[in-house]
């Protein structure tokens, strides 16, 4: 397909520096990777409101909260394994709890970090963060899309987790497009199963179900960016009308999009359902996309695994 890729990082940092020159209460902070999350860009523009606070993600979380007290709207960037797992406990106790006015946005989700290896590829981000009682999660789709959720997040009051990627992104929505906080997007449809993904997957997802369409299935692909508040009604509609979900993430399969989809329809109609992504193992070094490959998340994996699926789903 003929996309155009951006990145999602880029995008963040000049939605930044826009919400900055409207707004004078928008104050952004980083723990010394100001570069590689694009805060840096906010940083040029509005030095008195930019704070890199160095190798101290766990204080820069409580500096956060400090700033949220005092009326500010807060951005608080670092990788996605720093800001969510290093800095849990400040995050919890000191964001979550009271309830603030404070966003985290992390860079660097999932395995497609890629050459830095296991020990910055987090897998487990969107569970520590959906388990957070008042934190709302978000897994933006595109580049287009993560303009939307920043605008969105900057003029709701937090707490709010937002994931981004390293990696450039398919644009799959348009400019014009709106974002929906807590709806699911259908971005294909079809009556065989669905495919519910989240970020890059959705990209391989709609491309895996070109694949099988040449099997002669007919996939349903959903677009889940909010997954805290998930999307009941999107979900049990897919599970009425084709009987069988699998779920696509690069996250662990446990306490992730699965999970939380898993939940959805235990809860209201059980249908036949299977998780695809990180199968409760730590990534590797490697190219982000030999990475995707390697664990069966790119466009063939992803249908190879839902062939496997359907046939148990016959039996």
């Amino acid at each position: 397909m003929n996309w155009e890729y951006e990145s999602p990082r880029k995008a963040y940092g000049e939605t930044l520096i826009a919400l900055g020159k409207e707004r004078e209460d928008i104050v952004v902070m980083d723990a010394d990777l100001s570069t590689s999350t694009k805060t840096a860009m906010f940083g040029k523009e509005f030095p008195d409101r930019f704070f890199n606070v160095g190798l101290q993600e766990q204080n820069m979380m409580g500096i956060a909260a400090g700033l949220a007290r005092s009326g500010k709207t807060v951005f608080a960037s670092s990788f996605a394994v720093f800001a969510t797992g290093r800095a849990y406990d400040q995050v919890r106790q000191s964001i979550a709890y009271p309830k603030l006015n404070v966003n985290i946005v992390a860079t660097h989700g999932g395995v497609t970090v890629g050459e830095d290896g296991a020990s910055h590829q987090m897998i487990e981000d969107l569970g520590l963060m959906s388990g957070l009682p008042n934190m709302r999660v978000i897994a933006p789709l595109d580049s287009n899309e993560v303009r939307r959720v920043i605008r969105f997040v900057a003029k709701e009051h937090g707490p709010f987790y937002v994931r981004l990627t390293r990696t450039a992104l398919p644009n799959l929505t348009s400019e014009d497009d709106e974002f929906e906080f807590g709806k699911g997007r259908l971005m294909r449809d079809g009556a065989d199963a669905t495919i519910i993904a989240l970020g890059i997957e959705v990209s391989y997802s709609l491309l895996a179900a070109e694949i099988l369409k040449k099997e002669g299935y007919d996939i349903r692909v959903i677009n889940m960016s909010t997954i805290k508040p998930i999307d009941k009604d999107i979900i049990v509609k897919a599970a009425k009308d084709t009987g069988a979900i699998m779920t696509v993430e690069d996250h662990n399969i446990y306490n992730g999009l699965g999970s939380r989809v898993a939940e959805v329809l235990v809860e209201n109609y059980p249908v036949r359902m299977h998780r695809h992504g990180m199968k409760d193992r730590f990534g590797r070094s490697g190219k982000w996309n030999v990475l995707l490959e390697h664990y069966g998340m790119d466009d063939k994996g992803i249908a190879k695994e839902m062939l496997a699926f359907l046939k148990e789903v016959k039996k």
